[in-house]
C-alpha cells in the first residue's frame, strides 16, 4: 500500500482503506518489529520476570517540534524514564495517537521517525498502538498517549522511594533546560544561544547506578514541577531536605533566561535528568558513576536529608540564609510535555 495523501483527513481514522494505508505506509515502516508485525488487537510479547512495572502518560506539548526534540521523542523518553526510575528495565511500549485533520503527513513521518530513534536508543519495542482522527480545530495537530512495561531482572525489587536521615541528594546534570526551551519556542523569545531541551532516555544511566550502588533509597526524573516538586514529595515523617543553592548545576543560558523571566530553575521541568537519594557513604561512588556517563557529566551533590521534625524542603544560599522551597499553587509552564 502507498499513501498518496499529503494531509491527515477524518477518513484516516475510519478503519477503512485510508487507515490501512496509514498503518502500512507510516507506522509499520517506522516501528517495525516482530511483535507489532502481528497487527493483532493485543500484542503477544514474551515476559520472564517475577514482577512487572507499568506506566502510562499523555503528551500534548506545544509546539510539537522544539530545539533538541519533538513530541514523539518526548513521549518515548518520558515513558522509558518513568519505568527505569523504579529500577525496572523498560521493554515494551504502546502508543495511541489523536491526529487532527489537516496535520501534514510529512510531519507525522518526522514524529514517527523520532519515536523510532528514541526507542532504539532505549532498547525498547513499540509493540501496539491506536489512531483516532478528530475534526480540524478540535485538536492541536497531534496528541500522543503511551503505556510502558518494564521488568525487574534477577528477582530485584523496586526502589523503596523513601529517603532516610543522612541521605545525600544528587542530580545528574543541569536543570531547567526543557521547560525554558519549550517556553522560548512557544513565545518565540529568540534567546541567543538557544536553549535546547534535555529530553533523553535515562535507562543506561539508571542501570549503571543500579549495578554500581548497593543502597539506592529513591530515584526520580524531575519533570513537571522540577526538582522542587520531587523533594517536596520525598520530604515527610519528620525528615526535611535542604538544597545547597551554590551546588545546583544550571547552565549560563538557563540562568540568564530565568533572571529575565523571573523564574526559579528549581521549579522548571526537565526531561532527561535523574534525581537520586542514597546514603552519604555512597555519595562519591555515585558521582563517579554519573561522571563516567554521557548524561551525568555535570552531576552534582545538591542537598541532604535532615531529621528535624519539620518535614519540609528549603534552599540554603551561599550566605547561609534559608528560603522555603514550597510547592507552587499551579504549574509555571503549561503544556511542557
Amino acid at each position: 500500500m502507498e499513501l498518496k495523501e499529503e494531509f491527515i483527513s477524518l477518513a484516516h481514522g475510519g478503519g477503512g482503506r485510508l487507515y490501512q494505508e496509514l498503518v502500512h505506509d507510516v507506522f509499520l515502516p517506522a516501528f517495525d518489529n516482530a511483535y507489532l508485525r502481528q497487527l493483532n488487537d493485543s500484542a503477544i510479547c514474551p515476559v520472564s520476570a517475577s514482577a512487572l512495572a507499568m506506566t502510562t502518560d499523555g503528551y500534548v506539548v506545544h509546539p510539537r517540534f522544539f530545539p533538541g526534540g519533538d513530541i514523539g521523542r518526548l513521549a518515548v523518553c518520558g515513558t522509558v524514564n518513568d519505568l527505569c526510575m523504579s529500577g525496572a528495565k523498560p521493554v515494551y511500549l504502546s502508543v495511541s495517537m489523536i491526529l487532527e485533520a489537516g496535520l501534514p503527513i510529512s510531519e507525522l513521518r518526522l514524529i514517527c521517525s523520532s519515536m523510532a530513534q528514541a526507542a532504539k536508543e532505549a532498547g525498547v519495542f513499540l509493540v501496539t498502538g491506536d489512531t483516532k482522527v478528530v475534526e480540524k480545530g478540535r485538536g492541536d495537530g497531534i496528541y500522543i498517549s503511551t503505556a510502558g512495561v518494564g521488568l525487574f531482572p534477577d528477582g530485584k525489587d523496586a526502589y523503596p522511594q523513601k529517603i532516610q536521615a543522612g541521605d545525600r541528594i544528587l542530580i545528574s546534570g543541569e536543570i531547567g533546560n526543557h521547560g525554558l526551551c519549550i517556553l522560548a519556542a512557544r513565545e518565540e523569545l529568540g534567546f541567543d544561544p538557544a536553549i535546547e531541551s534535555d529530553v533523553a532516555p535515562l535507562h543506561s544511566l539508571a542501570e549503571a547506578l543500579q549495578e554500581g550502588l548497593p543502597d539506592i533509597h529513591a530515584m526520580r526524573d524531575p519533570t513537571r514541577g522540577g526538582v522542587a516538586s520531587v523533594v517536596n514529595e520525598w520530604a515527610g515523617d519528620g525528615l526535611s531536605i535542604e538544597i545547597d543553592e551554590e551546588n545546583l548545576p544550571v547552565s549560563s543560558a538557563v540562568a540568564a533566561a530565568s533572571n529575565i523571566l523571573g523564574m526559579d530553575p528549581l521549579y522548571v521541568a526537565n526531561e532527561g535528568k535523574l534525581l537520586l537519594a542514597l546514603p552519604e557513604k555512597d555519595c562519591e561512588a555515585a558521582l563517579k558513576i554519573f561522571h563516567a556517563h554521557p548524561l551525568g557529566k555535570n552531576a552534582a551533590c545538591i542537598g541532604r536529608v535532615i531529621e528535624d521534625g519539620r518535614a519540609l524542603s528549603c534552599v540554603r544560599s551561599p550566605y547561609g540564609t534559608q528560603r522555603l522551597l514550597d510547592l507552587p499553587y499551579a504549574e509555571q509552564l503549561p503544556r511542557i510535555c
